[in-house]
């Protein structure tokens, strides 16, 4: 007996010695080559980037694991119990791996076998974080026994490095749970639109149910195994006493009902998003845009923005009109029974959605064409009438933008069979015809005192074309660049009643070259004018002949120093506007006029903030030492320091101001009176009506807008800037400043306002009839007797003749 006890105990030993060898082999054959878990211990999940209006107001999210984040310490009791109970009931107290968990599944399996049931797992949480796909720690194509092994070394060696508290915060933050969420943070707002705080018993429960399979519990389509799944997490709750007998018998009776997350609130601005997405993409990178769980703070200013988006489609939509109808977007045969099927077989153009009100605009088929009126229907089967008056504008399109002859019946415009847009129109069911534009445009609104941007339009419509023509189209700006030559020319000591000979010019190119002879866009020539008239009136002549005189190095000079261009040549054309900028660009150098010559750097952003809250970026770099841990008690303001640079003299820049504003009231802007606010600004028209530009601005906000056609050509004999743009301009400004009292603009320390002559810049006489107060700089005021006229070097004339318009 004694020598049997002995034998056995001797096996027993040789067989622990053998499986600790067996083990040890184990750890240090499928251990070696395992990857390094120590990224665990910085481990931060990717989490969604939040960008954000001026006003708060949710513009976009970008993420490609859609999540909140949230830390060990903020996540509720009831939802951590949830899982623990359900998933790892021992997880507080073994080591990563839970024997007892392994043997008491084997046992459940073999019965499960037996009664042909799916087997159970005895994964611990540690394990399953192991085997999370995105910390790729395990290579999900090994074998099945073979990974449970690593699974095992690496749980364990995870329990060695980490705290209970981080392992369970990363499995929790980085579980898929089904409807695109990551996280129960997320899966709360997604199920049952509330935060995780709020969650009950119940619905806590559910989310735990979700780990393992989240597909197969899902609330819709599986219901009945949904609930029985929540019910065993309660019972497992009561288990392990997180909950009482009484509030797992209210969860049980709770029934079983979700709450989707209805669609959080966004403020649409596309081509303004886009733009911040790549900034960010450029400066952070994209894995830090995607899943860097940024909140970006930017400028965009959503009522602005409103009205620029309004005000360009109104516009574009105007100038198409005035250009004729293009015909109908498809045909279809009619009469036929199925007419309703064919024309849901028509695409819907992009860019049809809405109209700048939000009325909806759709396609419909013409049934009849009567005397009066047209016949349409609509895809549900409903019907219509366009009566004469609300097509009356589709003349016929005809070549280099002109129109033929206006409809003097709907048979001129429509015909049986004809797909169109229409949009509502005065009455109840009838409809007026509507066009797509296949003009383009956009529009900018610029804080001239900081550089932010507070409406961006880059085109008609986004999903039509995602291109931005606010910051991507390089266009030559043509008159609208013209102000910088005009500053030039005062900083280097001609004043705005400094007179100009608008006479012919002519320039020799060089060899084969042949002569350039800019003219006026009148095609006349006006004799001694004013810088100021020059200006007003977009004289070009006038322009070449003062960018000779001061050198095309100096305005090329200019140029740069306002960022319109990086490197301009001196090339005296280009004092027309013939070097290409953007709108954007140009539309800032502008505000560095009105802000008194200050340099600013458009931006989209004004703060971004990483995960933590920290700030990593913000565009205000100004310190301010006294403004911090500062009570107001009624003492002074702390002062801000102001680091923007001096890039114009802060008179130049507002005696040209003072000239732009004269653009409006009397020169080629005139249409912009009508907002009887003081504005200023300046049209631009490039050769052959290419491109057509209105840059202007109010003493606090600029407003650049631009109208062409992406593949450049002509927008018609009869159009410029002033037709194009300016109306544009005009009507956001109306909005834009609509209740607000008319500010004047600033005038800076050392200007002398003198009243002259209009229109020659002479001392004004009590019998002149058009008087202005025009800026100096002291000691440069006009000479009542002798006047110099810039030619080929300045000309004396007699001011007397002048002013009586005899010169």
């Amino acid at each position: 007996m004694l020598r049997l006890l002995a034998t056995l105990l001797t096996l027993a030993f040789v067989g622990v010695i053998t499986a600790g060898g067996v083990v040890l082999w184990g750890f240090a054959h499928y251990g070696r080559y395992l990857p390094s878990y120590a990224h665990l211990v910085a481990w931060e999940p990717p989490t969604t980037t939040h960008l954000y209006a001026g006003d708060g107001r949710l513009l976009v999210e970008y993420a490609r694991e859609p999540r909140v984040f949230v830390p060990i310490t903020a996540i509720p009791p009831v939802v951590k119990q949830a899982f623990i109970a359900m998933e790892d009931k021992n997880f507080y107290s073994h080591p990563g791996v839970d024997v007892v968990a392994i043997v008491r599944s084997q046992i459940t399996n073999l019965k499960n076998i037996a009664e042909y049931k799916r087997p159970i797992g005895g994964s611990t949480i540690t394990q399953q974080v192991a085997r999370l796909p995105g910390l790729s720690l395990l290579n999900a194509q090994e074998g099945t026994l073979t990974r449970k092994i690593k699974e095992w070394i690496l749980a364990l060696r995870i329990e060695r490095a980490l705290a209970k508290d981080r392992i369970i915060e990363i499995y929790l933050n980085e579980m898929y749970l089904g409807f695109g969420s990551y996280g129960p943070a997320q899966a709360a707002l997604n199920y049952f639109n509330k935060s995780m705080d709020d969650l009950t018993i119940a619905e806590a429960a559910y989310l735990a149910a979700l780990a393992r399979a989240p597909s197969n519990y899902h609330p819709i389509r599986y219901a009945d195994r949904a609930k029985e799944r929540r019910d065993l997490v309660i019972a497992a709750m009561l288990e392990e006493n997180y909950i009482s007998a009484a509030q797992a018998k209210e969860a049980w009776a709770t029934p079983f009902t979700i709450n989707p997350r209805t669609e959080t609130e966004i403020f649409t601005a596309d081509y303004f998003a886009e733009e911040v997405r790549r900034e960010l993409a450029q400066r952070y990178g994209t894995e830090a845009l995607y899943g860097g769980g940024l909140t970006v703070r930017t400028t965009l200013d959503p009522r602005l923005q409103d009205i620029a988006v309004a005000t360009l489609r109104d516009g574009l939509e105007d100038y198409d009109r005035r250009h004729g109808w293009r015909g109908p977007i498809a045909r279809i045969e009619i009469p036929e029974l199925n007419w309703m099927e064919r024309l849901s077989r028509v695409k819907t153009p992009a860019g049809l959605g809405a109209d700048a009100t939000g009325q909806v605009r759709k396609l419909a088929v013409v049934l009849a064409v009567r005397e009066t009126d047209a016949e349409i229907g609509f895809v549900t089967g409903a019907k219509g009438q366009i009566p004469m008056r609300a097509m009356a504008w589709a003349r016929p399109r005809r070549e280099d933008q002109r129109v033929g002859p206006a409809p003097r019946r709907p048979s001129d415009v429509l015909a049986v069979g004809d797909v169109v847009a229409v949009q509502p129109f005065e009455a109840e069911g009838t409809w007026a015809l509507h066009q797509i534009p296949d003009i383009e445009g956009a529009l900018v609104a610029l804080d001239p005192h900081t550089g932010r941007v507070l409406a961006m339009v880059g085109g008609y419509s986004f999903q039509q074309s995602q291109f931005n023509r606010v910051t991507q189209a390089w266009r030559q700006p043509g008159s609208a660049f013209k102000p910088f030559v005009y500053v030039a020319a005062l900083e280097d000591g001609f004043t705005p009643a400094s007179l100009v000979l608008d006479a012919p010019f002519v320039v020799d190119q060089g060899p084969g070259l042949g002569k350039w002879k800019p003219a006026n866009y009148s095609q006349t020539f006006y004799g001694p004018s004013t810088l100021r008239l020059g200006i007003e009136k977009s004289r070009n002549l006038m322009t070449v002949r003062l960018a000779q005189h001061i050198g095309m190095d100096r305005v090329a000079d200019y140029a740069q120093r306002v960022g319109i261009v990086d490197k301009m040549e001196p090339y005296l054309s280009n004092s027309l506007g013939a070097s290409e900028t953007t709108l954007i660009r140009l539309t800032a150098a502008y505000g560095m006029v009105v802000n008194g010559g200050k340099k600013i750097t458009p931006t989209t952003i004004d703060r971004v903030q990483d995960r933590r809250g920290k700030t990593i970026f913000q565009h205000d770099a100004r310190s301010c030492a006294a403004c911090k841990g500062v009570s107001w008690a009624g003492q002074a303001e702390p002062q801000v320091p102001d680091m923007r640079r001096q890039v114009l003299d802060p008179i130049a820049a507002y005696q040209m101001t003072s000239m732009l504003e004269g653009v409006v009231q009397r020169g080629t802007g005139v249409t912009i009176n009508a907002v009887k606010k003081p504005l200023a600004g300046k049209t631009g028209t490039t050769n052959d009506e290419m491109d057509t530009w209105w840059v202007g601005f109010s003493p606090d906000l600029v407003v650049g807008v631009w109208v062409g056609f992406d593949n450049p050509k002509s927008l018609g004999a009869s159009e410029q800037g002033a037709s194009a743009a300016a109306p544009i301009f005009r009507d956001f400004m109306a909005e834009a400043l609509k209740g607000k009292p008319g500010i004047p603009f600033r005038v800076p320390n050392g200007v002398r306002l003198v009243r002259v002559n209009a229109e020659t810049g002479q001392p004004a006489k009590p019998t002149d009839r058009s008087v202005i107060l025009e800026a100096f700089r002291p000691g440069t005021e006009p000479n009542p007797t002798t006047a110099l006229v810039l030619d080929k070097g300045f000309v004396p004339v007699d001011a007397q003749l002048l002013a009586k318009g005899l010169y």
